[in-house]
């Protein structure tokens, strides 16, 4: 079980270092890649087979702005591409806030999919990643569903102690 996670920029890097923990809490292993989409395509072809070598299964990509990494990744290999669009610094002083990286994402031509995540929501991609390979690996999805039982339990607790307005 191991999921790759691509970036475009270092400044990235916040955003992106939120699918860890999710991945750690289910035992799935990541390796974690900067590689631009524009400017190091012929690196990120090699880095994404070599990933696929070294057993990942499921890819993470963030990218903002025109947010071609995911797109760029998923014409590369057959495995899922999730992709989480990221309001870049340069991009607020445009006033789209990552809704120029979301659309990118999304709008993926025909027969090449992407998943897509809200803007910045790293943590829900790995989520998602989790769930894919779940589909494979019993012990993982026998993790999440005990993962989704705590969740209802805490949340029968908070509800039953009643809340104070």
């Amino acid at each position: 079980m191991k999921v790759a996670v691509f970036f475009g920029s270092k400044s990235d890097t916040d955003t992106m270092k939120k699918v860890a923990p999710v991945l750690q809490q289910f035992g799935v292993d990541y390796e974690a890649y900067i590689l631009s989409a524009h400017r190091s395509g012929e690196l990120l072809k090699q880095t994404v087979q070599k990933a696929e070598d070294n057993g990942c299964e499921v890819f993470i990509a963030g990218a903002g702005l025109s947010a071609a990494l995911p797109g760029v990744i998923a014409s590369l290999t057959v495995f899922p591409v999730i992709g989480v669009p990221l309001e870049c610094v340069s991009s607020s002083s445009n006033g789209l806030a990552g809704m120029d990286a979301l659309l990118s994402v999304v709008q993926m031509p025909p027969k090449i999919p992407v998943a897509c995540v809200g803007i910045g929501n790293a943590a829900n991609a790995a989520y998602l990643a989790v769930e894919i390979l779940s589909i494979k690996y019993p012990e993982l999805r026998e993790a999440l569903l005990n993962f989704r039982k705590k969740m209802i339990q805490d949340a029968q607790k908070e509800g039953a102690a009643g809340v104070v307005l």
